[in-house]
């Protein structure tokens, strides 16, 4: 088994680029539901089955909320799906508008209150009891909850997470309506363009911990470079990021350098998807194929499963018996299979195609950002060589990309003959409250500020 690994996609301002919002909304919406009917082979792998022994898990079979929560989501299912299914049937019969009417309010009334029992607050804290270290106080973790997640799975999604990363965690609630009526408002946001609640709230708490000078952070011109952003099942249409370049503080560093370093807004973004999950076959593993829609690196797993500790994580950052992120495990160990770029413009680069690994030859070449060319190798060699020297020796199984914003082709010599996912993962560097190595490009801009200051 391996691991599809697309790097990320880069973008272009030349390029054309189906944005949502740049279409007609009536025929995105039409394509959105011939998508989902194609993809309807995957619906029963939002729910997937699997044996559950932590009580964490969203369906472990010993945790009566749970069993509860399960419950009143079957029961949505069918009760969602039968009046959907007697809509058509209502037109058909011509019965009075005031009373279809009547009858749709009383459906949805009854369905706002069924899933009052599933949902809560705004947002929640992570409440696992476990020393967190200091060096981590100016740090900032925001969860937002994906479909079908009410208060209890929230509060165990954060409640994993800490315990995962050993950090702190607030999860932004967006409540559930149900599986169906979910996907519905997945279709409205998509769509439209329509921000619902849970995302403005999301947008308020991750705005406060960008501005608040309790966290880490530079000037205000680069806030969002640090700002990292991982998504698990995601089913967004398109994922922005946004190029800047160094002159935006860097004044003194001439025009022409100016418009060679160019970098992404946003510091780093990575996605992890299943195969088998309807709500990821829908959303990015469909619209990565299109070239310049998603940005950030793509990791797809052969399985199925929706909810993110049980399916997830639980393959991804399996816990020991003593809470503590197991070193290996099958998925981070497994051999990635390099996924060709659909576009000329990512990190791997067009020009050169990446093998199924594993490589024999112990010698791979990644770029991070932006495609190099020759007249951007002549103005970023001072600027590697000195990140090279600036560079702190990695240590033992850190990623081989650090940065999706850098700029220069980096040659990483391995001893071994096989990449797996855990070279390409950041996430997986934040296990047991660890931290990745200093970005590349926070040792960018300071070449770039000494070499100016020659």
């Amino acid at each position: 088994m391996a691991i599809s690994f697309k790097p990320s996609q880069q973008g272009s301002s030349h390029d054309p680029v189906p944005l949502a919002w740049t279409a007609n909304p009536i025929r995105l919406l039409f394509s959105d539901l011939v998508l989902g009917f194609q993809k309807l082979p995957y619906i029963f792998g939002i729910l997937s089955l699997q044996p559950s022994r932590h009580p964490l898990d969203e369906l472990y079979p010993w945790s009566v909320k749970n069993m509860a929560t399960l419950a009143i989501h079957l029961f949505l299912i069918v009760y969602q799906l039968a009046f959907l299914a007697s809509v058509p049937v209502w037109i058909i019969l011509h019965g009075p508008a005031l009373w279809f009417l009547v009858y749709c309010a009383s459906v949805l009334g009854v369905n706002t209150l069924i899933c009052g029992l599933l949902n809560g607050p705004a947002y929640l804290d992570s409440k696992i009891d476990i020393p967190y270290p200091e060096s981590h106080n100016k740090e900032r973790w925001i969860f937002l909850n994906g479909v079908a997640v009410g208060s209890h799975w929230l509060q165990a999604n954060i409640d994993r997470l800490a315990l995962t990363f050993r950090r702190p965690v607030r999860g932004v609630h967006n409540p559930t309506a149900g599986i169906v009526f979910d996907l519905a408002q997945c279709l409205l946001e998509r769509n439209f363009s329509y921000s619902t609640d849970d995302v403005r709230v999301a947008y308020k708490q991750i705005k406060d911990a960008l501005v608040d000078s309790n966290y880490d952070k530079i000037v205000p011109q680069t806030l969002l470079s640090q700002l990292e952003i991982y998504t698990f099942g995601n089913a967004a249409n398109h994922f922005n990021n946004p190029h800047w370049d160094l002159r935006t503080y860097l004044s003194n560093i001439n025009a022409e350098t100016q418009r060679d370093h160019t970098i992404k807004s946003i510091g780093h973004i990575e996605h992890y998807a299943h195969s088998g999950d309807f709500v990821a076959q829908w959303g990015i593993l469909n619209f990565t194929k299109v070239a310049n829609r998603f940005m950030g690196r793509v990791f797809e797993r052969p399985g199925d499963g929706h909810l993110l500790n049980q399916h997830y994580l639980n393959a991804m950052f399996p816990l020991s018996d003593d809470g503590t992120v197991k070193e290996k495990n099958e998925f981070m160990e497994t051999a990635v299979q390099m996924a060709e770029p659909k576009d000329g413009g990512s990190e791997a680069g067009s020009h050169e195609k990446a093998p199924a690994l594993p490589v024999g030859s112990g010698v791979v070449r990644v770029t991070n950002g932006i495609n190099s060319s020759s007249h951007r190798n002549r103005r970023e060699g001072m600027l590697e060589s000195l990140i090279t020297h600036m560079t702190p020796s990695a240590g033992v199984g850190s990623s081989l990309v650090q940065d999706v914003n850098s700029p220069v082709q980096k040659i990483v010599n391995r001893q071994s003959s096989t990449l797996r996912v855990k070279d390409f993962s950041r996430l997986w560097q934040y296990r047991n409250g660890q931290s990745p190595p200093p970005k590349v490009q926070q040792l960018r801009e300071e070449a770039a500020k000494r070499q100016a200051s020659w």
